[in-house]
């Protein structure tokens, strides 16, 4: 090789450190297969087969997302084991929504330069999420592009794909006058706001990600790092008992950005507030930055990451079922006509 010649590695891609990176994966990403999984790691395609015998008539679900700028605070942290659920969390959470059942997800993860013990520790999350959800990672891309990144920083996306029987599809459209809206507990923050978290804690607050919170009992990075929860088991412990007439994810916009998404037109819903607890990080958030009532409950969850509505007369059976299962569960609102989108009043 001559003296002044370039190669890829140091232009900066190394492909052995990619290899390396696919050895050390492969035994984690094998223990989320299912039966349905037809190809190993490293097709160009992975391909997945339907159940025949438990689907009639399948229509597949697909969604995709991100992590948003909570990446700047597992960079901040360095820790890297939870980012991975929480992208798991965003995709099945969603697809839920129509009662598919999440089969198989990709990830995508692109960075400046590889390191394989700092992406492994993602993609360990990301298999943890998948487990939770009951679907198979079968496929994903590791992209490194050097000089596009800040140095240690990586970027995360993911794509569910689930099935739901036709005639079983949930989209909504038999909600009616009077059903109960059912709110299930969020563990904190998940993955959305925190550009406005992190102004509050970091620019304004001047906190480091290691100061303790006496309010929840964590340093200030552990608990912007608690990852999203996944409500894959809760949808699963209801369908069989209730009849669900519509579920809504409460992502960024909050319960009153994502609830009516789900309403036949001419209803809304009224939500009791105080119906629930809202976690202490949310206090936090209001009181240092100053943020308005308002402004708190169109930028984040408040404390109930997923919705279910059911006719009244069940809402009594949904609610001590999801709570015997771990789901702390309330009601929170009734579905009421001549109400545009979603208000509040007090319980």
């Amino acid at each position: 090789m001559k003296k002044n010649s370039i190669t890829y590695k140091k232009a900066g891609v190394d492909v052995d450190e990619g290899e390396r990176f696919v050895d050390i994966i492969s035994p984690l990403v094998k223990k989320t297969f299912r039966p349905e999984v037809m190809t190993d790691i490293g097709s160009f395609g992975a391909l997945f087969k339907i159940n025949k015998k438990k689907y009639k008539n399948p229509v597949l679900v697909s969604g995709t997302d991100g992590v948003g700028t909570k990446l700047k605070i597992a960079f901040m942290a360095d820790r890297h084991d939870t980012v991975g659920i929480d992208l798991v969390a965003m995709c099945v959470n969603d697809i839920l929504t129509s009662g598919a059942e999440p089969l198989f997800f990709l990830d995508y993860f692109a960075t400046g330069k590889l390191r394989t013990e700092k992406a492994a520790d993602v993609i360990k999350g990301i298999t943890k999420g998948c487990m939770e959800a009951g679907c198979s990672l079968i496929g994903g891309e590791t992209a490194e592009m050097p000089g596009f990144y800040n140095k240690g920083e990586y970027d995360l996306s993911g794509f569910a794909v689930g099935v739901v029987e036709r005639k079983k599809i949930i989209d909504g459209r038999r909600i009616k006058n009077g059903d109960a809206v059912i709110g299930i507990a969020s563990n904190g923050l998940h993955s959305n706001g925190y550009s406005l978290v992190r102004k509050v804690f970091f620019d304004i607050k001047k906190m480091g990600v290691k100061k303790i919170l006496p309010e929840t009992g964590c340093s200030l990075g552990e608990e912007l790092l608690r990852p999203t929860r996944i409500y894959v088991k809760a949808f699963n412990a209801l369908r069989s008992r209730i009849d669900v007439k519509g579920m809504a994810h409460i992502t960024g916009g909050g319960i009153p950005g994502n609830l009516p998404r789900i309403f036949p037109k001419g209803l809304g819903a009224v939500i009791f507030e105080g119906s629930w607890p809202k976690p202490p990080i949310f206090g936090l958030i209001k009181k240092f930055g100053s943020v308005p009532h308002e402004d708190m409950k169109r930028t984040f969850n408040m404390g109930i990451g997923y919705t279910v509505v059911v006719d009244s007369r069940e809402k009594t059976e949904a609610l001590n079922i999801l709570n015997k299962n771990r789901f702390n569960s309330y009601h929170i609102g009734n579905i009421v006509k001549e109400v545009k989108g979603v208000r509040y009043a007090k319980n």
